[in-house]
C-alpha cells in the first residue's frame, strides 16, 4: 500500500497529476485544492490512498493525512466512491465536513454535486460518532490566586458575580502581578478597586476600609 509519495511534478490536469518518483510516473487523482497546489518542475509530497479494483488501481492523493482520513471515511459510507469523496473535499474543508456530520447537517453535505438527501442523511446516520470535529486547544487554566482571592471576597460580602467582575478588572489593569501567585497582593489590589465602587455591599465596604 502507497501511503505517500514525494518527487518532481510532471504533469498537472484538471483532476490528476503526474508526480515522477525516482524515475516512476505516478498518476494520482485529487482534488482541485490540492492540484492547485502542485506546479510543473518543483519537487511534491503527497499522502495517498489507493484503491484496488478487479479492473483498477487508483492511487488518490491528498495535501495531508488529515485529509486523507476524512476521505478514508466517506467513502465507507455505501453509495460514497472516490469520486464523490473527492468531490465531498473539493466543497468543505475536513473540519466543515466532521462538524456537518456531528451537527446532523445532511443539508450541508448534500450540496456536493452528486450527493442527494436520501444519501447525505445516510452518510450523517452513519459516520455519526465517526467523522467527528478536532478538540480545539484546551481552555487556559485559571491563575492559582483566583479561586482562593474569590472566596475571600464572597466570604466578605460580596456577591460572586460582583467578585468575578473585579476580580478580572484588576487582572486586566495589573497584568503583572495577575501572571503571577501572590493571592495577597491580587487580594489587596481587587478590595481596593471594590472599595471605590459605590455599588459595593456594606459589609464589603466595612472590610475594605479596614484593609487600607
Amino acid at each position: 500500500m502507497i501511503s505517500s509519495l514525494r518527487g518532481v511534478v510532471s504533469h498537472v490536469g484538471l483532476n490528476s497529476a503526474v508526480v515522477d518518483v525516482n524515475g516512476f510516473g505516478m498518476l494520482v487523482q485529487a482534488t482541485p485544492q490540492t492540484l492547485a497546489t502542485l506546479h510543473v518542475g518543483r519537487e511534491a509530497e503527497l499522502a495517498t490512498l489507493m484503491i484496488v479494483r478487479e479492473d483498477s488501481m487508483t492511487l488518490y492523493a491528498f495535501e495531508d493525512a488529515v485529509q486523507r482520513e476524512v476521505f478514508e471515511t466517506l467513502i465507507s459510507v455505501s453509495g460514497v466512491g472516490p469520486r464523490l469523496g473527492l468531490a465531498a473535499l473539493a466543497v468543505h474543508p475536513p473540519e466543515a465536513l466532521r462538524q456537518a456530520v456531528a451537527d446532523g447537517d445532511s443539508k450541508a453535505i448534500s450540496k456536493v454535486p452528486g450527493i442527494g438527501p436520501k444519501l447525505a442523511g445516510r452518510i450523517v446516520l452513519e459516520l455519526a460518532g465517526k467523522l467527528v470535529p478536532v478538540e480545539g486547544p484546551a481552555a487556559p487554566a485559571e491563575p492559582a490566586w483566583q479561586d482562593q482571592v474569590l472566596q475571600a471576597l464572597t466570604g466578605l460580602g460580596w456577591s460572586e458575580k460582583d467578585a468575578v467582575a473585579a476580580l478580572d478588572r484588576t487582572a486586566e489593569e495589573n497584568p503583572d502581578v495577575a501572571a503571577g501567585s501572590d493571592v495577597g497582593q491580587m487580594l489587596r489590589l481587587t478590595l481596593r478597586s471594590m472599595g471605590q465602587d459605590n455599588g459595593r455591599p456594606g459589609g464589603g465596604r466595612r472590610a475594605a476600609a479596614g484593609a487600607r
